[in-house]
Parts: C-alpha cells; sequence; structure tokens
C-alpha cells in the first residue's frame, strides 16, 4: 500500500491554509473571570489585539487600538462610568458600542465625537473565563460553543491555561492523532511506567451528536514482527495494558477524551492567538459530590494534572511547535483521523457549510 498527498484534495487544503489563524464565527475562552478587575486586560484571539475591561460586574471587550494615534487601549483608565479613556489624549469610549463619548483635551463640543468609534466585541462568562465572540453579525448562543456536559451546574471542573507556540491546527490534529501515542509516549513520560502501550491498531473515525467526530479503535496488537528487522517492541512487557480512552473533537478546535469505565473526562481548547501561537486550556471534569468530589480534587492536584497535563502532554507540546507550515507530506493508514479532522474544518461556520453534509464517516480502508 502506497498513500500519496492526493488524500487531500488542493481546494481543502487551501482552506486549511485559510484557517491557518483561526476559524471565525465562534466563541473563544480567552481569560480567566477572576483576572478581570479594575485594570484593562490584553489578550489576542484569531491575530486581533482585545482590551477586556470590567465595569459595574460586566467584562466588555474592546479592540485593543485607539482609532486616533493607534495606542493600546489597555493602558488607559476609567473616567466615567459605562466608558473607557485612551491613555494617550483622553478619547472616551463607551464600552457598549465603542463609540468615542468624549474627546478630553478637544473640549466637551469636540466635532469628532460620534465620528470616531473603536470596535466592540460580544462577551459572556461561563466556566469561570471570559469568552469572546469573534466574527461578524450576530453571535450564535454561546451555549451552541461549550459542550453540554461542560455546562451541567453539577460538573466539577479543574483547569489549568497555558500560551503555547505552534500552529493550533497542528495541536488539534496532534490531539486526534492516533499513531503518536505508541511510540511518542512510550518513552520518558511516567505513565509509561505503568502501562503497557500498543505497537499498532486500526481505526475508523464515527460522527457523533454535537458535531463531534470520534476516533474508535478497529483491532490492537501490542507487539508484532516486522519482516526482517524483527520484533517490536523488543522487550516483552507484563505490565497491564493501558485503560480505553475514546477521543473526539469538534469545531472550533475542542477535544474531549473520555476515560472509559472511569468517572472523567479531559477536554482541551486550542485557541488561536495567531498563526504561530495559541492559548490551551485543559479541563478535567467528573460529576461527585462529598468524599468523592475530594478524592478527585486530591487525585488531579497530586497526580493528573503534574503527570497528564504537564509531563505527558508536554511530549506533544514540544512536536506541535517543531511542526513546520508546509504542504501536505506523505501520509499513512492511522492518519484517518488527521485527514477527518481537516475535513470537518471545511465545514466551518466561516466557509458556510454544514458539517452533516460534509463530513462522513472515515476507515483506513479508505487511505490505500
Amino acid at each position: 500500500m502506497q498513500l500519496t498527498n492526493n488524500l487531500i484534495r488542493p481546494e481543502r487544503v487551501n482552506k486549511y491554509d485559510q484557517a491557518a489563524g483561526g476559524l471565525r464565527g465562534y466563541w473563544y475562552p480567552v481569560a480567566r473571570s477572576n483576572s478581570i478587575n479594575g485594570k484593562a486586560v490584553a489578550v489576542q484571539v484569531l491575530d486581533e489585539k482585545i482590551a477586556l475591561i470590567r465595569d459595574a460586574g460586566k467584562v466588555f471587550a474592546l479592540r485593543d487600538r485607539c482609532p486616533h494615534r493607534g495606542v493600546p487601549l489597555s493602558l488607559g483608565r476609567k473616567e466615567f462610568p459605562g466608558t473607557w479613556a485612551c491613555p494617550y489624549h483622553g478619547w472616551v469610549f463607551d464600552l457598549k458600542t465603542g463609540v468615542l463619548k468624549a474627546a478630553l483635551t478637544d473640549g466637551p463640543d469636540s466635532p469628532v465625537c460620534g465620528k470616531a468609534r473603536v470596535k466592540s466585541y460580544p462577551t459572556e462568562e461561563r466556566l469561570g473565563y471570559v469568552w469572546v465572540y469573534v466574527g461578524d453579525g450576530t453571535p450564535p448562543p454561546i451555549e451552541d460553543d461549550i459542550p453540554e456536559e461542560l455546562r451541567d451546574p453539577k460538573a466539577i471542573r479543574l483547569d489549568r491555561l497555558t500560551m503555547q507556540k505552534g500552529n493550533w491546527r497542528y495541536a488539534c490534529e496532534n490531539a486526534f492523532d492516533e499513531g503518536h501515542f505508541k511510540y511518542l509516549h512510550r518513552y520518558g513520560v511516567l505513565f509509561s511506567a505503568f502501562s503497557k502501550f500498543p505497537a499498532w491498531s486500526t481505526i475508523s473515525v464515527i460522527n457523533e451528536e454535537g458535531g463531534w467526530i470520534t476516533r474508535e479503535v478497529d483491532s490492537v496488537a501490542y507487539e508484532d514482527t516486522y519482516g526482517d528487522l524483527g520484533p517490536w517492541p523488543q522487550k516483552k512487557s507484563s505490565k497491564p495494558t493501558g485503560g480505553s480512552f475514546r477521543v473526539s473533537m469538534r469545531l472550533p478546535g475542542i477535544m474531549r477524551n473520555h476515560h472509559v469505565g472511569k468517572e472523567r473526562t479531559n477536554y482541551s481548547w486550542y485557541v488561536p492567538v495567531g498563526k504561530d501561537a495559541y492559548l490551551y486550556l485543559q479541563i478535567y471534569t467528573t460529576n461527585a459530590t462529598g468524599w468523592k468530589k475530594f478524592k478527585f480534587w486530591l487525585y488531579f492536584w497530586t497526580y493528573l494534572r503534574w503527570v497528564h497535563f504537564v509531563q505527558f502532554n508536554r511530549q506533544d507540546l514540544d512536536m506541535v511547535e517543531l511542526l513546520p507550515e508546509t504542504p501536505p507530506s506523505r501520509l499513512y493508514r492511522p492518519d484517518v483521523a488527521i485527514i477527518a479532522w481537516r475535513k470537518l474544518c471545511e465545514t466551518a461556520r466561516q466557509f458556510g457549510r454544514p458539517v452533516a453534509e460534509e463530513v462522513k464517516e472515515y476507515s483506513a480502508e479508505e487511505t490505500s
């Protein structure tokens, strides 16, 4: 069997390239709610610099650039309720609309008032985070972009938020990639000290409710003979096989990893800052009360956060940072997952194509 670059049509590659800086038309988590207080906070998402400002308990978002001389508004201050002033010449903008309400250094009758404005962004607060909608027109309900499981009021959520180098699309590819787990994570992580890793597997990708595509393992082998090279792994392991994981992806860049047989699931958001960086939000969640709630909290802070979110995923982050921005390379059978993810990106809102019509189920036979 030989795979070629023809696995991905040129028009598909072009759309994927268009999404290098992020997908417009979605809500994105950009900062912890408790980090937005009296001072403005500067963030960047989809190459757009934004100032987050809390006023009267609500968070507002303005483009972080004064239309007068281009100074960052995040360096400004509040002079009047419901407004924000540029630190340079005292141009005062309405936080809801971005309209210029006053130019303090030009007097109360300044003719520029009402004629200048700065872009404002819809904002919401959910799950302890500030969410910003980046797109045109009326945004969809924020609930459309947050998985239902996470919106359960009984859910316990423990998380980690970091800034990472690399392209968000490749971080998503890595999250959904089946093949690298068996080799990259076999070496140098604590998790591998307790678990027997598969040598290879066959997979397929199916659609599920909620806009998810899910990776399913059809068969698996823990050792095999590779022709004249001989057996691999070369050392037989008596370790127990690792747990079973059901990994899914959905737009605009959300991974769900359900630990089969366990009462926990971890989610990841890959929020595009630009082409070369992304905000990485990792969440572990479960439903528990009383002792079970404390037990989950203790397990997260003593093991899961450090062994999974930090050490295990550090290997992934290093690889994503190394991936070049190049045309598709020669693929192999496990890459059906990557193909399905790229195909899913074609159905993003900015392209105006519904998921149900575009994403079908994929199996390894379709890459031969």
